[in-house]
């Protein structure tokens, strides 16, 4: 599989789709996020259980969210996309009460593929404008 349709099917299947059964057939057995500073796993090194449960993190707060990716650009072992994320917020996002706003912000990731599946990733997106959304700031 291409590197850049091994993301696209990636964020379809496990961010827009939540089918967190498919977390091995595009996730390397160690999966490292890079850069994400206020990501509360930046730094680790994650196996598909972690990586499970970090996506419940976020699929708590946000059960609709979703990905329209943008831009992919594949470059050797990295594939680069832009996107918008769109969600609601229906419940607790640690100790902040649940908004029931919706939510749009705009990032970029760049994904890091190492034997054909996908071993990390170096984020950045707007965090400020969606705590600002929820009226949390």
């Amino acid at each position: 599989m291409a590197n850049e349709t091994l993301i696209r099917e990636f964020m379809q299947r496990i961010w827009n789709e939540k089918k967190l059964e498919d977390i091995p057939k595009y996730l390397a057995p160690e999966y490292t996020i890079h850069l994400d500073n206020a990501d509360p796993w930046e730094g680790k090194t994650l196996n598909h259980d972690e990586f499970a449960t970090r996506l419940h993190h976020t699929f708590g707060p946000f059960p609709d969210i979703h990905f329209d990716i943008r831009t992919a650009i594949s470059d050797g072992n990295v594939v680069a996309i832009t996107w918008i994320m769109t969600g609601t917020n229906t419940a607790q996002i640690g100790e902040w009460p649940a908004t029931n706003r919706k939510i749009e912000a705009q990032g970029m990731t760049f994904y890091h593929i190492q034997d054909g599946k996908i071993a990390g990733h170096t984020q950045a997106y707007d965090r400020t404008s969606i705590m600002k959304q929820l009226g949390f700031i």
